[in-house]
């Protein structure tokens, strides 16, 4: 027989999942399989709802699910999953006229390049390995200097002074990141959960201080970089705490820099010149919700 000029089986490993296209005539006799005979993974999931009509069947799975193994390696993540094909038995209980089959399928995913190909060699979509980059991702949060030029020698402040703080993220290979502060906390213990605290930036982004009076605290416009961020915070302590000791902890994450900021990736200040609240990128409306209480959860 003349040879099928598309696969009987073609893969395409995407960031989060795959989708397995198989060709109906899956042997090349001209025989066409059930897409009730297929199955992915030892988990048996079923394709997408078939069109008889179609001359193929599809699957799309996320890359754990339907019983795929990870294997990690110290240049690649390997997704493997197997394709089975099970006959249904024909009217003849005693005889078989099909034999089972089991096909390998395996996503590579170097740890730091793109996207390579597997065992059934399909056509792939060059992307970062997202999963294996955030191996490497490193936050830091340091109080700066007058300048933002160092981090600043001394943790000691009177009140009336400026804490000047800058969030940075670094890693090795990623696509292009935008780092965000979702919260801010201050407590008179290590404990982040004790009582008093105070949360100075919180609903995913918004520096509720910002909206105390007399305070100029604010995101600092522009950035120096994108994964890098930094914010003003006028110095305060605990009323009746006599310890004058504070202890902060943030919770720091990214999205891809080439995502627009949006309700659930924001940096806003209040403006007391005009009464609103400010984005440092994006639209206004992404911080309407900073006065609501009723912020998305990122």
């Amino acid at each position: 027989r003349a040879l099928s000029p598309q696969p009987a089986v073609a893969v395409r490993c995407q960031e989060g999942q795959l989708a397995v296209t198989v060709r109906r005539d899956l042997f090349g006799t001209g025989r066409s399989v059930r897409a009730a005979e297929l199955s992915l993974g030892t988990a048996s999931c079923p394709p997408l709802s078939p069109n008889p009509a179609q001359a193929f069947v599809t699957f799309v799975a996320a890359l754990h699910e339907c019983g795929s193994t990870l294997q990690v390696t110290p240049d690649s993540l390997i997704y493997r999953i197997t394709l089975f094909y099970k006959p249904t038995r024909s009217g003849n209980p005693l005889i078989v006229r099909a034999t089972p089959a089991e096909i390998p399928i395996e996503c590579h995913y170097p740890r730091r390049s793109n996207v390579s190909s597997g065992a059934v060699h399909p056509t792939w979509a060059p992307f970062r390995s997202t999963v294996a980059a955030e191996e490497r991702l490193q936050f830091s949060l340091r109080l700066m200097n007058d300048e933002w030029s160092r981090e600043r020698l001394s943790n000691g402040f009177q009140l009336g002074d400026s804490l000047r703080f800058q969030a940075d993220v670094t890693s090795e290979g990623h696509v292009p990141l935008r780092l965000f502060v979702d919260q801010c906390v201050a407590t008179a213990t290590p404990d982040r959960s004790s009582s008093p605290r105070y949360a100075f930036i919180d609903l995913g982004g918004c520096l509720v201080d910002s909206r105390a009076e007399d305070t100029g605290s604010a995101f600092v416009s522009p950035r120096p970089r994108p994964e890098s961020l930094r914010f003003l915070v006028d110095a305060f302590k605990f009323a009746g705490d006599i310890g004058n000791l504070l202890y902060i902890s943030c919770h720091l994450r990214v999205s891809p820099a080439a995502q627009a900021p949006n309700p659930w990736n924001k940096a806003c200040s209040f403006s007391k010149a005009s009464g609103l609240w400010a984005p440092l990128e994006g639209t206004a409306a992404i911080c309407s919700c900073c006065d609501t209480g009723s912020c998305p959860s990122p």
